[in-house]
């Protein structure tokens, strides 16, 4: 793609990945805990000069936080396995994607929560082997095709970074599905200086450097070597269901604290005091436990005092029902421990409905996603992978009570490696199997040890046992 067409390309996809970008940047934040709150305060201005409000907390509560990480860890904990029909062909998947796989996996279901969609992007090292990471989607910006299948047509990547002399340059690559071309520009430069990068002193960005000074390279994929892994279908991130829910919820909760440090003094009203200096008063007032009052004439002298009632029962039932819809329109599960107890299986399950219901539609759109990652390690490998089976698990809290229950309840009607693969403790039925047989073997050996030392303590001519035997001969 020529430069000017980049330029272009940039120029008119800037007002839509403007919006992404700032859509994710608040998501981020609010996964990293620095809600509004913490700029706006819980009255939304500043309240300095006021002495009767006083206080200003900002609390920010990481409800956020803990419904992206609910799901990335229910989702991915144990990340999804491959089955390609070919023993080889699973054997080259599992060594490319390495120790590092449910890391990534964890990343890319982070990253998308936040910024509607992730981006996995693969490439070839300077050793030719196979190599993907998760990359920050505020980076990218896609273009599809027109057709209804709305296939991926080429990535155009912005970042940053610095040259050997210190300077910040933005770098903008093209990627379709042949080559890679690469221009940069100083940071403090217009679109318009532009200009072709020396693909040979990139560093990072290019894993094999072309032997030629030239922006352009072929990557040899094939398809463009980005993979997107959209967060729903609606193309929305996790905050937009929840973000007036949460302020909601630190305004009120950081308001309480305000006013409970704005009453915490007393405040007296004085009428006809013989003093004029109110330090005096406070003195004599310690001192004597009295005040003496001067009162004129025809104004009683008085000394009384101003209190705040908080309406705590309110807030309480305030901060409960807004925490209550967090979790039910964030679709995520209240850690609140009275929400759990000693619930059964059917409790639990119904505990994870909406957790499952949003972890669900994730998976399907991750789906394809991972079968072409499978796919492109496949061919890099020289290999053709069929039919590609997926198998997701949950990581979720089960009464274990309840399922080795059901497991000794099944024994007899049921194998005993399902009944294994079903069993709370067991985590590879394979090699629970082969150590049942193994101390089975062993009980056998024992009890046939036993009955031969059994068996030799008796007389084989008078069929009696040995004491007895010597009796008879005395």
């Amino acid at each position: 793609m020529e430069i000017e067409v980049i330029k272009k390309l940039v120029k008119a996809s800037r007002k839509r990945h403007a919006e992404m970008v700032r859509g994710a940047t608040v998501a981020e934040k609010y996964y990293r805990k620095k809600n509004d709150i913490l700029q706006k305060g819980a009255r939304g201005q500043v309240t300095d000069g006021n002495p009767m409000r006083s206080a200003d907390n900002r609390i920010p509560a990481n409800f956020y936080n803990i419904l992206v990480n609910q799901k990335a860890a229910y989702l991915f904990t144990d990340p999804p396995v491959f089955d390609t029909g070919s023993e080889a062909c699973n054997r080259a998947v599992q060594e490319a994607l390495g120790d590092d796989f449910s890391r990534i996996c964890k990343d890319l279901c982070i990253k998308a929560s936040n910024g509607t969609i992730a981006w996995l992007h693969y490439w070839k090292d300077t050793e030719g082997k196979f190599r993907f990471a998760a990359i920050d989607p505020k980076q990218v910006i896609p273009v599809w095709t027109n057709d209804l299948e709305k296939e991926l047509a080429g990535i155009l990547r912005v970042y940053d970074m610095l040259n050997e002399k210190g300077k910040k340059l933005n770098i903008y690559e093209y990627w379709d599905r042949e080559t890679c071309q690469a221009y940069y520009k100083e940071a403090r430069e217009v679109l318009d200086a532009l200009k072709p990068y020396d693909a040979s002193v990139m560093g990072t960005a290019v894993a094999e450097p072309p032997d030629s000074d030239s922006c352009t390279w072929e990557h040899g994929f094939g398809e463009v070597p980005f993979i997107p892994f959209p967060n729903n279908a609606e193309g929305g991130n996790d905050l937009n269901d929840v973000k007036e829910l949460i302020d909601a919820y630190d305004k009120v909760y950081s308001g309480f604290l305000n006013d409970l440090e704005d009453i915490q003094e007393v405040i007296f009203v004085l009428t006809g005091y013989e003093g004029e200096d109110l330090e005096e008063f406070l003195q004599k007032l310690k001192k004597y436990k009295t005040v003496k009052l001067d009162p004129e004439e025809g104004v009683k002298g008085e000394l009384g005092t101003v209190t705040i009632d908080i309406p705590v029962e309110a807030r309480e039932k305030m901060l409960a029902m807004t925490r209550k819809s967090i979790f039910e329109q964030g679709m995520g599960i209240d850690p609140d421990p009275q929400n759990f107890g000693n619930s059964s299986g059917v409790a639990l399950k119904y505990l994870y409905s909406l957790l499952e219901l949003k972890a669900g539609l994730m998976e399907t759109e991750f789906r394809p996603g991972f079968g072409q990652l499978v796919r492109a390690i496949c061919r890099h490998e020289g290999m053709e992978a069929g039919k590609i089976v997926q198998t997701w698990t949950r990581t979720a809290v089960h009464n274990e009570t309840e399922l080795a229950a059901i497991a000794q309840q099944s024994t007899g009607i049921l194998s005993r490696r399902t009944i294994l693969e079903n069993h709370p403790w067991v985590t590879d039925a394979d090699k629970e199997l082969e150590q049942l047989e193994k101390e089975e073997a062993e009980a056998r050996e024992k009890a046939d040890q036993y009955g031969s030392a059994f068996q030799t303590r008796e007389d084989p001519g008078t069929g009696g046992e040995g004491e007895d035997v010597k009796g008879h001969e005395e």
